[in-house]
């Protein structure tokens, strides 16, 4: 597996370009400076599925976090919508400087070969809460997704991107994640999946 390229220090508008010209479907490993934490807001609290968690990326600027917190097709397909989570544990000597770049993605089969991981059902509320708890307690959050355009820039699908109850498409060694750094040099890296995916 080749290295990732060292792209910290390309402009903001640089990755707005180059998310249009991979259709996308841009993926980047991302570390931030977490500054803020929130549900996403919606006025119809049925349609809420994500915790956002912003963060810093200098010389970039703020970047926007998406996390699921339920799957909204395997609802609307009459399938079991929670998240399942597993926790890999960890400790750290430095903080990681913030970062952004083009990297392989994720394979989940690789990181579970190496490490006994149980994963955890979890409903919409107490995940939501566990998120945000873990959100506002780090000091750096890195991440593993594709990186969208909306009116902000962001990263979302970080989870398995395997087939799930009600998504029958299979993104082999594709794969999303989130990891937090916390002040006593503890870090939890979390590993989400949906009904479905093995």
């Amino acid at each position: 597996m080749s290295a990732p390229e060292n792209e910290h220090c390309v402009p903001r508008e640089m990755w707005k370009a180059r998310v249009r010209a991979a259709n996308n479907s841009l993926y980047v490993h991302v570390i931030g400076i977490p500054y803020h934490i929130q549900i996403e807001p919606h006025p119809d609290e049925t349609r809420i599925d994500h915790v956002w968690m912003d963060v810093q990326v200098p010389p970039c600027g703020r970047l926007r976090l998406s996390v699921n917190t339920l799957s909204k097709f395997n609802e609307r397909a009459g399938f079991d919508p929670r998240m399942r989570v597993g926790i890999v544990s960890s400790t750290y000597e430095e903080r990681p400087e913030p970062l952004i770049n083009t990297a392989p993605p994720l394979d989940y089969r690789l990181i579970e070969q190496n490490t006994p991981i149980e994963y955890v059902t979890y409903d919409h509320d107490p995940l939501e809460a566990l998120l945000l708890a873990k959100g506002q307690r780090a000091v750096r959050i890195e991440a593993w997704g594709e990186l969208y355009i909306r009116v902000h820039l962001g990263v979302h699908q970080l989870h398995s991107r395997r087939a799930s109850c009600a998504v029958t498409q299979d993104f082999l060694g594709r794969d999303g994640a989130l990891k937090l750094y916390y002040p006593d040099q503890t870090a939890e890296l979390l590993l989400f999946k949906f009904c479905g995916q093995e």
